[in-house]
């Protein structure tokens, strides 16, 4: 894939970028390789420092950096100047919180003194997606950097733009250069990357097969990695439920991005004694966002990222309706300049087949009625994805079923799932493993040795 920013609003292109050269490339990791000599010795406070002026960047510099995101990825403006905001949240969250994160940890043996301490590792490799263009990049790079670990950063071909700004920012906040690099490379040079001993890790937030390839790579040479890969999350509806409050969660749960999220709520399992009320509000809230250009303030759906991925959702809809599944609205590109698709909703897709088992990564739900929480939850769990999943019920005994069987990375009741600083987050089977945010992320990429005196 080319190295270019290309408007999904329009199909424009905007810049084509040269992708970097084997001499240029030698040339960053030998500078990885060189600060980290110096930047691991860097205390707590000055990467703190940095940070936070990172995090002031973002802050003041939000409406720019947003419009960026919107013409390279057509999120929508507001959710764009969002995720700016959300950036400097997890720049902030990191300058105050890594030192007690990575403090040394005593432990009582019969040694004079014995604890855990937490020692970076190097220089990381980081192969981030599109869809969250500076969070997916700001999650990574906020605890990396405080850790006192580089970062090399392989983004995705379709937000070059969005790549260097975050090198720039890094930069301008005061980090040494070469802790922060932005590597211009074709997907085919990562295989070369992960084999360079000059890199020590690397972190992954894409599909499965870019997973499947990353961690064999990685794990052939012997290097710690942290996959978040697809998701097709359960929305689950039980009687008890705030219906009013549910169905409008769902909506937005599903077009959120655009409806690119590897956490948007895709299945949505409902109780038969609340089914037909459910189906019939989430069709008319579906049929009421607004889809158009994603720089209007009322837009609430833009165009999918590439012509690419808009030809695959339609393809996967047409699939659905020949295993027998029922359109219940949408299921049609939109005419016109850019890659729109209409918010849509699948009905009575047959469990088991193909595409039940399919990820929609565009603003496609499927619903399914069940007639308990058990079986709710049985169909939950009936997928090869377990990122995230939300449940709808005030019932207690429900809660407790959720809370300990369902089997996804985090469960959000009576809301929809979102990340966030404070909590880890990933996902189990075929989502990934390990853990970006909160102390359980930063300590991915650290060597956790013993210390032991006598």
């Amino acid at each position: 894939m080319a190295i270019a920013s290309i408007n999904p609003t329009n199909g424009q292109t905007l810049r084509t970028f040269a992708a970097l050269t084997d001499i240029e490339i030698e040339a960053k990791l030998a500078l990885a390789k060189a600060t980290f000599r110096t930047y691991s010795k860097t205390s707590f406070g000055e990467r703190a420092e940095w940070l936070n002026k990172a995090a002031q960047i973002l802050e003041d510099e939000k409406a720019a950096f947003g419009r960026l995101m919107t013409e390279e990825m057509g999120k929508t403006l507001a959710s764009a100047i969002a995720e700016a905001e959300k950036s400097a949240w997890g720049c902030r969250y990191y300058a105050e919180h890594a030192p007690a994160h990575l403090a040394d940890e005593p432990v009582a043996t019969n040694a004079s003194r014995s604890f855990v301490r937490y020692s970076p590792l190097g220089p990381v490799l980081a192969i981030m997606p599109w869809n969250f263009p500076f969070w997916q990049v700001f999650r990574f790079a906020a605890p990396a950097l405080m850790a006192g670990n580089l970062g090399l950063l392989k983004h995705a071909s379709n937000v070059p733009q969005c790549a260097l700004a975050i090198e720039d920012i890094l930069r301008r906040a005061g980090f040494p250069e070469g802790a922060f690099q932005t590597l211009l490379v074709e997907s085919g040079r990562v295989a070369g990357l992960l084999r360079d001993d000059r890199v020590k890790a690397a972190t992954l937030t894409g599909s499965e097969p870019a997973g499947q390839s990353v961690g064999s790579i990685a794990g052939h040479e012997i290097k710690k990695t942290v996959l978040e890969l697809g998701g097709s999350d359960p929305f689950v509806v039980l009687p008890s439920a705030d219906l009013p409050a549910a169905i409008s969660t769902a909506a937005k749960a599903r077009n959120i991005n655009n409806g690119q999220s590897c956490i948007a709520a895709k299945r949505f399992i409902v109780h038969a004694d609340v089914y037909e009320e459910f189906e019939r509000g989430f069709v008319e809230a579906m049929e009421a966002a607004t889809v158009g250009d994603p720089m209007e303030a009322a837009t609430q759906v833009g165009p999918l990222a590439t012509e690419r991925i808009r030809d695959e959702i339609h393809e996967q809809v047409e699939r659905a309706k020949t295993s027998g599944a029922t359109v219940l609205t949408g299921g049609k590109r939109l005419p016109g300049p850019g890659w729109f698709y209409e918010p849509t909703v699948l009905a009575g897709v047959p469990r088991g087949s193909g595409i039940f088992y399919e990820e929609f990564f565009g603003p496609v739900a499927m619903v399914f009625r069940v007639e308990s929480a058990r079986e709710a939850l049985e169909v939950a769990n009936d997928s090869r994805f377990g990122l995230g999943a939300s449940v709808w019920t005030q019932d207690a005994a429900e809660q407790e079923l959720f809370e300990a069987e369902i089997e996804a990375g985090s469960v959000f009741f009576n809301s929809m799932v979102a990340s966030d600083p404070r909590l880890p987050f990933g996902g189990v089977k075929k989502s990934g493993y390990g853990r970006e945010l909160s102390e359980f992320g930063i300590r991915e990429f650290v060597n956790i040795k013993t210390v032991w005196m006598k």
